[in-house]
């Protein structure tokens, strides 16, 4: 008969006192509470009841508790795991040093690392210095060597992977300043109009790499030949730009930029 009136009078206290008023009593103090309350007629729901003891858990929480899940950053990702996920599809760990890449490269006798020594240093784990070679970045992208390969290795790939990754990583060559300077200067050209304008690629490439440079002369190497460019009508004082420039964005875009 006891337990069947406490449980009687903890639905009344419910629907009949806002439960903040319970401070620190206990299911003792409930019938005390109901007959010492005036209010009777207001009736709530089973959600407001559970929005109210979500209030309470806050309320009188410890210092050391928490009702709600801390989330900490994610940890930013290092270097050899964002070059692994990015040259997964070029198959690079297949490669068995046939050889066949270097010997159809155009420019394998004039860089320090061939392509089969950079897949190689990759394989090894050596990812610093496969970024840090010169050999990436005096790559053609004839696409000789991924058509060549046996194994289906896209090398040409693996050097644009290394290329993208060492320029976020500030991991590229010193010695390349000048060419990542054009390749900058060629991509912004590119973005802008959709089509290369020659003035300006060159305006905005002489200008990116004078601080490594550090000479006068370099500004003005290339003015002979304009002449000779203007008579063949190479030269377009006047760049022209592509109608629809937003596709090319949104291009630049859905490739990272």
């Amino acid at each position: 008969m006891r337990s069947k009136l406490g449980r009687a009078s903890a639905v009344r206290f419910l629907r009949g006192i806002d439960i903040m008023a319970l401070g620190p009593y206990d299911s003792r103090h409930l019938p005390l509470l109901v007959s010492l309350s005036p209010v009777r007629t207001i009736t709530i729901g089973l959600s407001a009841v559970r929005c109210m003891a979500h209030q309470i858990q806050d309320a009188f929480a410890t210092p050391t508790e928490t009702t709600e899940p801390v989330t900490s950053p994610a940890p930013a990702k290092s270097t050899r795991t964002v070059l692994t996920e990015i040259l997964a599809p070029t198959h690079w760990t297949d490669c068995y040093q046939c050889g066949k890449c270097t010997a159809g490269c155009p420019v394998a006798a004039s860089v320090d690392m061939a392509p089969n020594q950079v897949v190689r240093a990759l394989q090894l784990g050596n990812f610093e210095k496969a970024m840090a070679a010169d050999a990436i970045w005096a790559c053609v992208s004839c696409q000789t060597c991924s058509t060549r390969c046996p194994q289906s290795v896209d090398c040409a790939g693996i050097m644009d992977a290394l290329r993208e990754v060492s320029l976020q990583r500030g991991l590229a060559s010193p010695a390349q300043k000048t060419v990542v300077a054009f390749q900058q200067a060629f991509l912004n050209n590119l973005r802008r109009n959709g089509r290369l304008d020659e003035i300006e690629l060159i305006a905005e490439f002489k200008l990116r790499a004078l601080p490594s440079e550090r000479s006068l002369r370099f500004l003005f190497k290339d003015a002979g030949l304009a002449p000779q460019l203007q008579i063949r009508k190479k030269l377009h004082l006047r760049g022209e730009k592509v109608k629809d420039r937003a596709l090319v964005r949104r291009i630049f875009e859905r490739c990272g930029d």
